[in-house]
């Protein structure tokens, strides 16, 4: 019996409700596997790691053996990447020089909903069991001990807000989903109904008859294996009041709606403040774990899930996974958000108040209170919109950047949590260009605008993560545009772009300032036009972790001119002492790898880039 079977079989008889006895029972221990599963820490510290996004689906296909209902060539259906295909290429990526590798959700998901795919992996409907489109649990184990064994450590996607549409809200009481136009227009408002995505209603959806309201109307779970839409596993989120059954959410501004409403295409809602919710999750996720050896999770739309549900289920993972063994997991979360005071209160340690408190530890079993902790770390949405939108690709001010970076102390996490990565989750913030869920940077911008972004995220303090395909000047538009299928690019490694992915990683790697070191920003402007230094940005990374390692970057986001660091006869001051002879490590189309240039007695410093350019500088001795 393969591992997935095992998995399916054990888990789909009865668990119980709360404590979710099957996943840690004799059930699951896999005696007989020919490669048991040790937890070990794969990671000394995350600052050094280089992600790579991948969805699995559109990667590499490695086992045709799981290609079923696969249609290629159509952008929002499944393709027949798979674990088996993302193995094969990790000589590519290690080529490349990723350190670290995202993978989409790995459990069963809803196969097809109104002729899209759930290739993406967004749609739950079992936790407990892999997709079986990206292969079994032998297969996931097999990835993770190969790039285990290159020194690469794998980050699983995982969601914990809701599951895909496996249930309908019986409106009108007929024990079948209707789609319905009510109403006259004249007597009555025209009202149009989809009982598997009704309209928001803060009371609860309701049941209505002919005479009025029937008061919360029951949901309905579907059973169509064809498509996966089956009742949810675990078991007890086959329970109405594991969620929130107040309807699809219209107005993202409302919090009541943005945390408690389904998630538009009929995701529904999870409650997660039940403890039986934040047990299942934790189960389910530290389980996957427990069978693989993975590294870390990213998590999706934490912004949509209650603030006391990442306290418990990022402290319980962590004790657990502790343990076993796994320590410096690293979880960080996505807020599709650009205002840093939100995106940043997910990574903060603080304690809700007494009675809140009390309250949460209710869930506790295990007698380890609850803590303020949450997070490691956040997708740095906010430098999406204000660096790599408004600046690297439209051209505006860079001083916004040096805003964004000079309050990021006063938004994100400032204290490592207890079990987690020992980092400050203000030093571990992922940095990335775009990704699944926006357009691809070159499908609106340009290709030297790619070029200066990649360099700002590959330098900057934090860990940078590149959107699989965009070294392959990928350029597709809104999903499912930019998901598009690696195999078509016949992963070459001759590229200009592939080329200067590389060559940052290699430069990453060698300097420690890049990876370790302070952050200080040199110069900035809020120039956008002739003047001499419009568009240009620059910053040193040194200090810190980074013994005597020195790094500075400078960047002319001006797309129309030569630009330096100097405005009205005041040029750029740096820390370095004068005399100091600093090279040009990365070299651009006027000035070749190896131009020096002499720091000033005053500790100034001279150098002219052309649009769109930019320079990584370190001590002649340390090149």
């Amino acid at each position: 019996m393969r591992v997935s079977e095992v998995l399916r079989t054990c888990l789909r008889g009865p668990v119980a409700s709360v404590v979710f006895a099957a996943l840690t029972s004799g059930c699951m221990s896999f005696d007989g596997l020919d490669e048991p599963v040790t937890l070990a820490t794969h990671v000394a510290d995350w600052r050094d790691q280089v992600i790579y996004q991948v969805l699995v689906d559109r990667f590499a296909n490695g086992d045709t053996s799981n290609d079923y209902n696969i249609a290629p060539a159509a952008p929002a259906r499944w393709h027949g990447g798979d674990w088996a295909g993302l193995e094969s290429k990790l000589d590519y990526l290690d080529e490349l020089g990723i350190t670290s590798i995202w993978i989409s959700p790995v459990y069963r998901n809803v196969d097809t909903d109104a002729e899209v795919d759930g290739y993406h992996g967004y749609w739950p409907q079992d936790f407990t069991a892999p997709n079986p489109h990206f292969g079994d649990v032998m297969a996931l184990r097999s990835l993770v001990k190969e790039a285990h064994r290159r020194g690469i450590s794998i980050i699983i996607d995982v969601v914990t807000n809701h599951i895909g549409q496996l249930f309908y809200y019986d409106i009108n009481l007929n024990g079948h989903a209707d789609d319905q136009v009510r109403g006259s227009g004249e007597q009555s408002p025209v009202v149009h109904i989809n009982e598997y995505d009704p309209d928001f209603d803060p009371r609860g959806i309701q049941s209505e008859t002919s005479l009025g309201e029937a008061g919360p109307a029951p949901i309905i779970f579907n059973h169509e294996p064809v498509s996966n839409h089956m009742p949810p596993e675990p078991a007890v989120l086959q329970r109405a009041e594991m969620y929130n059954r107040r309807g699809r959410t219209v107005n993202f501004d409302d919090p009541d709606q943005l945390l408690h409403g389904d998630f538009p295409g009929g995701l529904k809602d999870l409650d997660t403040t039940r403890c039986e919710v934040k047990q299942a999750m934790v189960d389910s996720y530290a389980r996957w774990v427990e069978l693989t050896d993975v590294d870390g999770f990213r998590i999706d739309t934490i912004k949509h899930v209650d603030r006391e549900f990442w306290r418990f289920f990022a402290q319980k993972v962590r004790q657990r996974l502790a343990a076993k063994g796994k320590t410096n997991f690293f979880m960080f979360g996505e807020a599709f958000d650009g205002r840093p005071e939100l995106v940043g209160a997910y990574t903060k340690s603080e304690l809700p108040s007494q009675d809140q408190l009390a309250r949460e530890n209710e869930c506790v079993s295990d007698g380890r209170q609850i803590t303020g902790d949450q997070l490691d770390g956040v997708f740095h949405f906010p430098q999406y919109f204000q660096a790599i939108r408004d600046v690297f690709r439209d051209g505006q001010s860079t001083d916004r950047i040096e805003k964004l970076w000079s309050e990021r102390t006063q938004h994100y996490g400032l204290e490592p949590n207890e079990l987690g990565t020992g980092l400050a989750p203000v030093r571990t913030l992922v940095n990335f260009i775009d990704n699944h869920d926006v357009p691809r940077f070159l499908f609106q911008g340009d290709k030297a605008g790619l070029g200066i972004a990649l360099l700002f995220i590959m330098t900057e303090e934090g860990l940078p993560c590149v959107y699989y395909g965009t070294e392959q000047e990928y350029r597709g538009g809104n999903d499912p545009a930019n998901r598009e299928d690696m195999q078509l690019s016949g992963f070459e490694t001759t590229g200009g772009t592939f080329q200067l992915v590389q060559t940052l990683t290699r430069l990453r790697k060698q300097h420690v300032a890049l990876r370790r070191g302070d952050q200080a920003v040199v110069w900035a402007s809020s120039r956008t036009g002739d003047e001499e230094d419009a568009g240009v940005f620059a910053y040193e990374r040194a200090g810190g972790d980074a013994g005597d390692s020195y790094a500075l970057v400078v960047i002319n986001a001006n797309p129309n001119h030569t630009a330096s660091p100097a405005y009205n006869g005041a040029p750029m001051k740096v820390s370095q002492p004068g005399g100091t002879v600093l090279v040009d490590v990365l070299g651009n189309k006027t000035a070749p790898v190896g131009t020096k240039y002499v720091v000033g007695s005053g500790g100034t410093v001279t150098i002219a880039l052309p649009p769109k350019t930019g320079a990584l500088l370190v001590p002649e001795a340390q090149k």
